[in-house]
């Protein structure tokens, strides 16, 4: 993957178009195929890196690394590493994190209502 150049045009739109449209902003911050099912995983309580994956089972291990540290990076989650061996991860989602709940309640229903 090469390196992104940010002082191109495309960057410039698309920082604008993130930070000046509230929809976008959160799509940007939840969206993609496994954001949301990690944030609804965590909206039951704490949760250990093999419990996520069995609640998201057909999830890579990379992919959701990678978005685990994208969410832990947007401040929606808290990563939290005991110094015990085997090595003690939890995750659980931060205020800002957990004040999604009412979004993905209602992007359930909607769901509900108009997925034939």
């Amino acid at each position: 993957m090469g390196t992104v150049k940010t002082s191109s045009t495309n960057q410039f739109n698309k920082r604008v178009i993130v930070t000046k449209c509230p929809v976008t902003f959160t799509l940007y911050k939840i969206g993609g195929r496994w954001k949301p099912l990690i944030i609804n995983a965590l909206l039951s309580g704490t949760k250990r890196y093999g419990e996520l994956k069995k609640a998201i089972p057909n999830v890579t291990e990379k992919m959701l690394i990678q978005n685990l540290k994208e969410l832990e990076a947007d401040e929606l989650i808290i990563r939290i590493a005991k110094p015990v061996i085997p090595p003690h991860v939890e995750y659980s989602l931060t205020e800002s994190g957990q004040e999604l709940a009412p979004v993905l309640l209602s992007m359930k229903v909607w769901a509900s209502k108009h997925n034939i």
